[in-house]
């Protein structure tokens, strides 16, 4: 053979070869599993969490934008784009979805696809909110964690009411009045408060000037106890939360570990991070072949209560030796 023919022979071996690259990597990317996250929250909110939410994928041996590819659909806080933003997932259509950020997430996420397995964390009854038709079958295309919220509150309802006895407590719920679900949420509240004796006054604000607003009327109307709930909007106004509860003297309990460290007295709810990892280890399981059916809905195995220590000060509070030993941090 002479050279001449070799290097032919060579540029058409280079040249193949540079052809079927784009081809090969084009093949790879089609067969690359894709899955959707739709959050309430907004992307800089949800850092944290969907941090968590990889790590459980790369436990699991999937690695975003290696072996993986994820499409982040934000709400920011309005309900309203969910449907829009759920049915634009269903449409890809992607392997599965994680519905983050509660209920409505959820609901928003099952209305738009029947076929398409659902992952969500929840706070409500998920059979009542007509996503499962029982924990441990669940049915259909959804699972995920729930944690039954009628538990939790009652459980902030007692914490509140040890800190601050033996003064007379006067109680308030805080929902969003923006949120569809609004109503189950406060008649979960209620029920709670009924079963602990305690009365319960519901106040609701869609927006930061309300927020304003409610904090005003509930030391007028000297209001000292307040339990928020786990609204994703509250979330987002969080730092604003905190400031209004010290500045009114209203001693009050949250949701998340993220109020505490914001300011906030006290919050009491499952690891929000270790839900998502979970809720990882689900996607996971679906995208190797387990169907959500076949998928008990979990619940919560870690719970964290968080005392700030520098806030009860600045409300004057002495927070019971019971309650400190009990907490799973103290912020000083």
């Amino acid at each position: 053979m002479t050279a001449k023919m070799k290097r032919r022979e060579f540029i058409t071996l280079i040249c193949g070869a540079a052809a079927a690259c784009p081809l090969t990597a084009r093949a790879q990317q089609a067969a690359m599993p894709v899955i959707g996250v739709l959050s309430v929250l907004s992307r800089d909110s949800s850092q944290q969490l969907m941090a968590a939410f990889r790590q459980g994928l790369r436990e699991s041996g999937y690695v975003e934008g290696q072996n993986l590819a994820i499409e982040y659909r934000w709400a920011e806080g309005q309900y309203e784009r969910l449907p829009t933003l759920a049915a634009d997932l269903a449409n890809r259509p992607v392997a599965a979805i994680l519905a983050s950020g509660g209920t409505v997430a959820a609901i928003a996420a099952k209305s738009a696809t029947g076929t398409i397995p659902i992952v969500f964390n929840i706070g409500a009854d998920p059979i009542k909110a007509g996503l499962v038709t029982s924990f441990n079958r669940p049915g259909g295309n959804a699972t995920g964690v729930s944690w039954l919220s009628i538990a939790l509150v009652g459980k902030r309802f007692e914490l509140l009411r040890e800190i601050i006895s033996p003064k007379p407590v006067r109680m308030a719920f805080l929902e969003n009045s923006m949120n569809p679900v609004m109503n189950f949420n406060v008649e979960e509240a209620k029920t709670a408060a009924g079963s602990l004796g305690l009365s319960l006054d519901v106040v609701t604000a869609g927006s930061e000037q309300e927020i304003d607003a409610v904090f005003a009327a509930l030391a007028e109307q000297q209001v000292n106890a307040l339990v928020v709930s786990g609204d994703p909007f509250f979330f987002t106004r969080r730092s604003q939360l905190v400031a209004l509860a010290v500045r009114h003297s209203i001693f009050t309990i949250y949701t998340l570990r993220e109020y505490t460290m914001a300011g906030g007295l006290m919050s009491y709810a499952p690891s929000y991070t270790d839900v998502h990892r979970r809720c990882a280890l689900y996607v996971a399981r679906i995208l190797k072949g387990a169907k959500p059916a076949d998928l008990p809905v979990m619940q919560p195995i870690k719970f964290e209560f968080v005392i700030n220590l520098t806030t009860a000060k600045a409300l004057g509070l002495q927070i019971p030796d019971r309650l400190l030993a009990l907490a799973d941090e103290v912020i000083e």
